[in-house]
């Protein structure tokens, strides 16, 4: 029977490190499923229109809360539905712009940019 492997004996190229590695990955595997629940609870605030619109937004993308204070809305203007829709979508997009980039930053910090690795498809970060 032949045998299989890169070194005589059948030995893995590098076997000694192999172990070594996958206890790496297990270990960025953890950490990465831990941000992962921390990023559920995680949260970002946005303020649009000079405070007029806070959003509220956790690391999963999850609109927490919208506050509108009354108290900036000037209902005499024809348009003030319009503008009030336009800073809604304006913090909306903010925030989620905010918490991706919070959530990139929690796995970058995990995988050391080994999500850039061609082939991988992400699959790390």
């Amino acid at each position: 029977m032949k045998k299989r492997g890169g070194l005589p004996g059948g030995g893995i190229p590098g076997g000694g490190n192999q172990a070594a590695m996958m206890r790496q990955l297990q270990k960025m595997q953890e950490d990465m499923v831990a941000a992962q629940q921390a990023l559920e609870t995680e949260t970002v605030e946005v303020k649009s229109g000079g405070g007029l619109i806070t959003v509220v937004i956790t690391g999963h993308q999850r609109v927490q809360s919208i506050t509108i204070n009354p108290e900036g809305l000037d209902t005499s203007d024809s348009e003030w539905a319009t503008d009030l829709q336009d800073l809604l979508v304006i913090a909306v997009n903010e925030a989620i712009e905010k918490s991706q980039t919070m959530a990139a930053q929690r796995m970058e910090s995990i995988t050391g940019g080994l999500g850039n690795i061609p082939g991988l498809g992400g699959l790390l970060g």
